[in-house]
């Protein structure tokens, strides 16, 4: 139960975040006077709708998306006002054969849909009221709302994340003790022969919370690393707090082979392999405990978070292709991109975990983060410059913006509004592109999937 109620609170907020987005759209288009006939959240049938003012709004049966119907988003071209840009009569581009004609024949069909929208939906007195009619300024503001509200929603969930929960941070609590010394490149468990750890010996507990190490107070675990590997093999005395009395232990710790660790990340050599040092070893692991931060560690937290979302989308193509040679080979399935299935098991995964460690807390601030890093990847994804998304109109409006601004500088005509509707052939191999990828991240959900465990 546990685990559906997790997938429902990711649906429930990835919704939520889908209908924002639109609204972001839909307020700006209407504040500039473009008529929306149109606002749905989802996609197909539809399953409730109601008409207020000259607006339809509703939801449709496939909660993946959502969109705002805005009049007159492309523009007629400029062959319907004179000439053909070759300076052929405008029939002539009717007569083009061959590729190029399926091109023309696509821009056309997306100009005369618009053209017939305009027709049915505004009187000869509001023809004014149409997207393309806007300054560059605000279609930028309409075309930026949506992805911009995203981006709103995850920073707002990151603060509170950070400041009301808190970050998973080290404490000075163990989690676990190693019952033996197993050498760090051999992943087993306990075997006859090991040599019991000192941890073991000494008499550590889980669920201990480390109160001194050899006299001196620790309050996180970045205290207990320094003072073992400040006190080497020399038996230390160490005090903890055992269900609220103090209990006095003494453990000698061992050499053992480990992890070199510099500045929080594990050193590696040219091949990849971290690399190895003696060091004192106990045999206790910390346990993670949110500690709330700052408001002010909000803006770092998010750029970090902004520019790692940023990296996967620029290799996105590549860890494509390693996906599909997973699904479709014997190589490793990429942890970095899911799709929807992955991100519901996520959400499944971390509401169903069964651990003293892990409470109410962890698990609301973990599912928050998962809402939070789809609204930061649909912001990100959303910008990239290509039709149908928002990043596309955003670009059509800048160059539409630097091309007016050119001829005006150079004393030359108003070129007129971008013909945007000739990137529709790109627009079709777009949506293509994004429903194989869909598809592609689905199966492999499916067949290959991605835990958290």
């Amino acid at each position: 139960m546990d685990f559906w109620l997790g997938v429902l609170f990711v649906a429930v907020g990835l919704i939520i975040s889908i209908a924002l987005h639109e609204i972001g759209h839909l307020v700006p288009a209407k504040l500039f006077g473009v008529k929306v006939s149109q606002y749905f959240v989802g996609f197909g049938r539809t399953l409730w709708s109601t008409k207020r003012g000259e607006t339809e709004y509703g939801i449709k049966m496939l909660p993946l998306g959502g969109y705002v119907r805005m009049v007159g988003m492309f523009p007629p071209a400029r062959e319907e006002v004179g000439e053909d840009t070759d300076g052929r009569p405008a029939e002539a581009r009717l007569r083009r054969r061959g590729l190029r004609g399926l091109m023309d024949s696509m821009a056309e069909d997306a100009r005369s849909a618009s053209a017939q929208e305009i027709g049915e939906e505004l009187a000869d007195g509001q023809r004014h009221r149409v997207f393309y009619q806007l300054s560059t300024p605000k279609k930028l503001a309409v075309m930026f709302g949506g992805p911009v509200v995203n981006l709103i929603i995850s920073t707002v969930l990151f603060a509170i994340i950070l400041t009301a929960f808190g970050t998973a941070t080290a404490s000075n609590r163990i989690s676990s003790v190693s019952e033996c010394v197993v050498p760090v490149t051999e992943q087993r468990e306990c075997a006859a022969g090991d040599a019991e750890s000192p941890a073991a010996m000494a008499g550590f507990e889980a669920g201990d919370r480390i109160v001194s190490w050899n006299g001196e107070p620790v309050t996180e675990w970045a205290d207990i690393s320094t003072s073992i590997t400040d006190g080497g093999t020399e038996a230390a005395t160490v005090v903890v707090d055992r269900g609220g009395e103090e209990v006095t232990l003494t453990v000698t710790p061992v050499l053992e082979d480990r992890p070199v660790v510099e500045d929080g990340a594990v050193v590696t050599d040219a091949d990849g392999e971290p690399v190895l040092a003696p060091v004192p070893f106990v045999g206790i692991s910390a346990a993670y405990e949110l500690v709330p931060q700052p408001l002010s560690a909000v803006p770092a937290f998010v750029g970090s978070v902004f520019t790692g979302t940023v990296d996967v989308v620029i290799s996105l193509p590549q860890r494509l292709v390693a996906i599909a040679q997973a699904v479709f080979g014997t190589e490793e399935r990429d942890p970095g991109v899911v799709g929807l299935i992955g991100v519901g098991r996520f959400a499944g995964e971390i509401a169903s975990i069964d651990s003293a460690d892990y409470g109410a807390a962890e698990r609301t601030a973990d599912l928050l983060s998962l809402v939070a890093s789809l609204n930061m990847a649909l912001f990100v994804f959303n910008m990239i410059p290509l039709l149908p998304l928002d990043g596309g109109h955003i670009a059509g409006a800048l160059f539409e913006g630097a091309r007016r601004r050119l001829a005006q500088a150079f004393g030359r005509p108003d070129p007129g509004h971008a013909d945007t509707a000739k990137l529709m052939p790109l627009t079709y191999l777009v949506i293509i592109v994004l429903g194989g990828m869909s598809l592609l991240l689905a199966f492999a959900d499916i067949v290959k999937p991605v835990t958290l465990g």
